[in-house]
């Protein structure tokens, strides 16, 4: 015996079953009005629906590689060290495929934002060249 609370009737569930029935079994869409559907991606949407994003790897380009990072590391984070940046990644649980990259970057340097990180992360632009100066 099932024990809580549900939000629907037991006829409600199996009548929503039979709805979904032929969307289960036939993998697309099965309204006749396109505007219940889902938009499909777009041709420059970002992949980061494959896992974790490694700066360094050959599927890791500058946008993606930006996008991961500002996803853990807010704007309050920054300006900071790598060491300071690497913390705040620990803490917000980042994959370590995104942190390990971090610990070989200079510890002397200061960034700016996200940019500036994603640039010296990938090896372009002028984050890197400063880095070295």
């Amino acid at each position: 015996m099932q024990r809580g609370s549900a939000r629907l009737s037991v006829h409600r569930d199996d009548e929503m079953k039979h709805e979904l029935q032929g969307l289960l079994r036939s993998g697309h869409p099965t309204r006749t009005e396109e505007w219940h559907d889902p938009e499909p991606t777009a041709d420059d949407d970002l992949e980061v629906a494959g896992g974790p994003v490694a700066p360094g790897t050959s599927t890791a380009s500058l946008a993606v590689v930006r996008l991961e990072l500002a996803r853990f590391l807010g704007r309050s984070a920054f300006p900071a060290t790598p060491r300071e940046l690497i913390s705040v990644l620990r803490r917000g649980y980042a994959p370590d495929a995104l942190v390990e990259p971090m610990e070989r970057l200079p510890r002397s340097t200061r960034y700016a934002n996200v940019q500036e990180l994603a640039e010296a992360l990938t090896g372009g632009g002028r984050a890197t060249r400063r880095a070295k100066a």
